[in-house]
């Protein structure tokens, strides 16, 4: 009997095809649409893809398991490439940055209990549709904390998504540390990044962009000791227009500028003229009411890699749902149902370093998918604070799955 899984009849198969690096411009818009499409796949990996009628007749699909897609979309499992998992309660707020607070009951939370409400946020994003994400830390403000978050980051790795880890450094100068920026600079770069490294406990490292606490020449310092570690750069842009920051990122060959807002005028151009991609997160500006700097059709129409995330944040930024920022992006950012599923899949899991397995539908890569009940993809784009999702597969293993509402 055949080990192989067969996914077959997908009203629309997503399989986002196409050249290998970020999507930009127009191919933004080609979701390399199969009708009538089917997946075979065998160990958590894809077989196969292409249409019902021929997968479905190859030798390997014979006694294969079947998942029927009729009537159904078939989509990558998105990728949120910006979020911030672990917290100790009670949470800070919008209204109430973290305070010392916050920090203490951070620094005092085992690590089982941070892990333990971790997993909830995983499940719900799950139910959603997320099958990979990036995860950061950086409130710990001291060795021992932020290593014990980045330790319960790696624990929750493909439990049951694929959790990325970034370390930030920490938003601000306390006594937790020497208050002068000199020393601040080079606890980072001699104690905290290193320590990072050996223990092999983030793929990034990110500056948080924040003119109160570092000058230019020391960001460079503190990017190029990170780069010098063998880490991937990510710079965390504050703000409506982070000019200086998008600047800086695209100088320093960072794998991506994350941001609240729109790119002042020019900025774009020069955005696509590199390798940088700039994640969105219009859930975030969204919940800070600041909707008239979610213009974001410059960006892909200069030629821009885009990505989408959600910035969830415990308490401060609320939504987990990829399916959330996709409709958000089509109403606010300008974009195109098609532009904004390939933000939210591929071109995110390029701004994780995922985009090998993860991302799109293709042969050898991760069986990582959704099965949506909606008959046509740009059904995404017009449902908000909707779960569209039937079921979501994580290496070829269903991971959730919509079930019926008991009728009392």
């Amino acid at each position: 009997m055949s080990g192989c899984l067969l996914v077959r009849g997908a009203r629309q198969l997503l399989t986002l095809h196409g050249a290998s690096g970020p999507r930009r411009g127009d191919s933004l818009q080609d979701l390399g649409i199969i009708r009538d499409g089917a997946l075979l796949i065998e160990d958590g990996r894809i077989l196969e893809v292409g249409p019902s009628r021929r997968v479905e007749n190859l030798d390997r699909a014979r006694g294969a398991r079947e998942i029927d897609a009729a009537g159904r979309i078939v989509m990558p499992g998105f990728v949120d490439c910006h979020t911030q998992l672990v917290w100790p309660m009670p949470f800070p707020t919008r209204e109430a940055a973290p305070s010392d607070a916050h920090w203490n009951l951070l620094r005092n939370s085992s690590g089982k209990r941070l892990e333990s409400r971790a997993r909830q946020f995983i499940d719900g994003m799950v139910r959603h549709g997320t099958t990979s994400l990036d995860s950061h830390c950086g409130y710990g403000l001291d060795q021992r904390t932020e290593l014990k978050v980045l330790r319960v980051q790696a624990r929750l790795n493909r439990t049951p998504a694929d959790v990325a880890s970034s370390y930030v450094n920490p938003p601000e100068i306390t006594d937790a540390r020497e208050s002068a920026p000199p020393q601040y600079l080079s606890w980072l770069c001699s104690e905290m990044l290193p320590a990072i490294q050996r223990k092999a406990l983030a793929r990034f490292v990110a500056l948080r962009w924040d003119e109160s606490v570092f000058t230019p020449e020391q960001r460079r310092r503190y990017l190029g000791a990170a780069r010098s570690l063998g880490f991937h750069l990510k710079i965390h842009g504050r703000g409506c227009s982070n000019s200086e920051a998008l600047r800086l990122a695209v100088e320093t060959g960072a794998h991506s500028v994350d941001q609240r807002g729109a790119c002042a005028n020019g900025d774009s151009r020069l955005l696509a003229s590199s390798g940088t991609i700039a994640v969105l997160l219009p859930s975030c500006t969204f919940a800070c009411s600041r909707r008239d700097a979610l213009a974001g059709r410059e960006m892909i129409d200069a030629g821009a890699a885009v990505a989408l995330a959600s910035g969830f944040s415990p308490g401060a930024h609320g939504t987990f749902s990829m399916q959330t920022v996709v409709a958000l992006a089509c109403a606010h950012l300008g974009m195109t149902a098609a532009e904004a599923i390939s933000a939210a899949t591929y071109n995110a899991a390029s701004a994780i370093g995922s985009a090998d397995v993860a991302g799109s539908l293709e042969v050898g890569k991760l069986a990582d998918f959704l099965i949506l009940n909606v008959t046509d993809y740009r059904d995404l784009g017009s449902h908000f604070g909707v779960n569209l999702v039937h079921r979501t597969v994580k290496r070829g293993v269903t991971v959730y799955q919509e079930g019926r509402v008991v009728q009392p």
